[in-house]
């Protein structure tokens, strides 16, 4: 009997990762086989060593598996980074935008695409958004300093934020010709249409490191929910947990943004979503919301494209679509919670 009680935990610990593992997956594999030219995908993916490459591995290679790998990457960055800033700043509504990462990386993008370097060089947009993220954290440092309090950082990362948001739009009011314009703002929408396999090299790498200090990040973030007198009497510092956080925020979340644009609430909703089936364990959270975070944007994608009507709609306007109402409810359940 002490055997099966102390198997319970450890099964039920691993149930909701298996889950979420297997579900990002099986979404991807829809995500591949949908558009608007149906193809047997295994048969895809066998062409695809053949000497001359059928229609349908070049369709498969070069437009579908880009798309469904980077809405896997940057859903997981967007759910990981979500789960990391909540438990940072100890805020349940604290999501990537909060800290300006989201609106500098875009201003990077839009800035490009003012002066039309995009145009010229086809990687300028992606890199442009990574320096305006790079930018946000030495924006934040230089105003709230590395042993800011939590508010402190807050309200630099809001300033920051509005202060991007400006310029962005300062530099859409400037645009030199409408379809300048119309180009910013269907960027910033939102979208995984179009991207290539040079995208998702470009990002990946930059992720990866994101994914590593915010991953890593875990066990101060338990001691942080605590509270910053006992995480410190812990041995834990307060000014690396911080910079661990928010640095690999920005670098995988500037990487994500820089070649899809906007994508809302996936990092607010997602780990609202999952706290509750972990225990409100911050460490435990962070890999179940980057998986969560993965399925949530490569299904939002698969409905972009199965939706009918005669345009496809943008990603960001669904998910902002979903999440919207998530957020009403949050609000409505807390104003109930506080009677």
């Amino acid at each position: 009997m002490p055997i099966a009680r102390k198997r319970r935990p450890t099964q039920a610990a691993w149930a909701l990762p298996a889950a979420l593992t297997v579900l990002p997956l099986l979404l991807a594999g829809v995500s591949l086989a949908v558009g608007p030219a149906h193809i047997d995908v295994a048969a895809a993916l066998r062409g695809l060593f053949d000497a001359e490459p059928p229609i349908a591995s070049i369709i498969l290679a070069e437009i579908r598996l880009p798309r469904t790998l980077l809405g896997l990457m940057v859903g997981a960055t967007l759910g990981l980074s979500g789960a990391a800033l909540q438990g940072l700043l100890r805020n349940p509504l604290a999501e990537p935008g909060i800290m300006g990462v989201s609106t500098t990386a875009s201003l990077g993008s839009v800035i490009v695409f003012y002066f039309g370097f995009s145009a010229q060089f086809a990687l300028a947009l992606p890199l442009g958004g990574i320096l305006g993220a790079l930018l946000s954290v030495g924006l934040l440092y230089l105003l709230a300093g590395r042993d800011s309090s939590v508010l402190t950082l807050v309200l630099a990362g809001v300033a920051v934020s509005s202060f991007a948001a400006a310029l962005s739009s300062l530099a859409l009011n400037l645009a030199p010709s409408p379809y300048a314009a119309l180009e910013i703002v269907s960027w910033l929408l939102g979208s995984l249409a179009d991207r290539s396999m040079e995208h998702v090299w470009l990002t990946l790498p930059l992720m990866a490191v994101g994914w590593l200090l915010l991953l890593t990040s875990g066990a101060a973030l338990n001691a942080l929910s605590l509270g910053e007198d006992t995480a410190k009497s812990l041995g834990i510092s307060l000014s690396i947990a911080r910079l661990q956080v928010i640095l690999g925020t920005a670098l995988s979340v500037g990487a994500a943004v820089s070649v899809t644009g906007g994508i809302a609430f996936v990092g607010l909703v997602v780990p609202h979503l999952l706290r509750p089936l972990v225990g409100h364990d911050p460490r435990r959270l962070l890999p179940v919301s980057a998986l969560g975070g993965a399925a949530l944007l490569v299904g939002a994608d698969i409905v972009v494209r199965v939706a009918p009507g005669p345009i496809e709609l943008k990603l960001g306007v669904v998910t902002a679509l979903l999440g919207a109402p998530f957020f009403l409810h949050l609000i409505y359940r807390t104003r109930r919670g506080a009677l």
